[in-house]
């Protein structure tokens, strides 16, 4: 397996990679950490894609290297995988508003380099861990973002064909009353709800609704990090703005476990991305 690294503009250098590379770490922006890892099937043909966002409260300490054994299983099943890094509260500029918006031009950057790497545009899926799963929510919701607002910064967002929350923290303002991750939605969004409720208005895929594409949510009812109620709550709203979601309630599971390759929960998260990328 070989591994290379470029800037933007050096796709040609990036897209002449010997034909058995399985791994190209790809720069979208020009900070130090935004960039992903693009995990590629060793077959030919066109591939569907997932796009991997980690989790960690949106804090700097955690990073892309927590979804690498995910991103192998995917491109070992045939799918292609693009594990994302992003700038996060301690990185420098990270937060408000450049956490989302480096995710944002994460997932955009795959309609630069789809044609290179034989990436299928038609059948993308956003699959985040955590406050990971927020943000795979926040990108299909990312069309309905107020034309104002400083994170609708393309008019042509990538579309995705479905979203999978593991664990997520896809209410920003219910994370923020319960104080998850001990002020985690605060710090992301540089206040409360109660100073800046135009931001969790923007970046909360609860106050997004209707996302208007299919939605699964995985959650463990032992999750001691993001409670299983936040799902539960979410699924209840969505479903009521006309959206199709799937909760998958793991009885027992733990927050980490889902991000576990050999655990039932990452079997049941493969069967229900298969479903969502028309390949079951």
């Amino acid at each position: 397996m070989t591994t290379s690294s470029h800037s933007p503009g050096d796709e040609e250098n990036a897209l002449s990679q010997p034909p058995l590379s399985r791994t190209v770490r790809l720069a979208y922006g020009r900070e130090a950490v935004q960039f992903g890892e693009l995990h590629l099937p060793g077959s030919p043909g066109l591939f569907p894609t997932v796009i991997l966002i980690h989790g960690g409260f949106w804090r700097a300490p955690f990073s892309y290297s927590l979804m690498t054994s995910m991103a192998e299983d995917l491109a070992n099943r045939g799918i292609a995988a693009w594990n994302i890094e992003y700038r996060r509260v301690g990185d420098t500029n990270g937060g408000w508003p450049t956490t989302l918006l480096d995710v944002a031009m994460a997932a955009d950057y795959l309609q630069t380099i789809a044609p290179g790497y034989s990436l299928d545009l038609q059948r993308v899926v956003s699959l985040g861990h955590s406050a990971g799963g927020h943000l795979a929510l926040w990108l299909a919701a990312r069309p309905r973002i107020a034309l104002d607002s400083v994170l609708a910064n393309t008019s042509a967002p990538l579309a995705l064909t479905g979203a999978i929350s593991h664990a997520g923290v896809v209410d920003l303002e219910m994370a923020w009353r319960l104080n998850l991750g001990s002020g985690a939605a605060q710090e992301l969004l540089g206040g409360s709800f109660n100073d800046v409720p135009e931001r969790y208005a923007a970046a909360s895929p609860a106050a997004l609704l209707p996302l208007g594409i299919p939605q699964v949510l995985i959650h463990g009812t032992e999750d001691d990090r993001v409670p299983f109620e936040v799902s539960k709550v979410y699924a209840q709203a969505a479903r009521a703005a006309g959206d199709p979601v799937t909760l998958i309630e793991l009885k027992g599971a733990d927050h980490f476990v889902l991000i576990n390759t050999y655990s039932d929960a990452w079997a049941r998260t493969v069967e229900a991305l298969q479903q969502l990328l028309h390949l079951a």
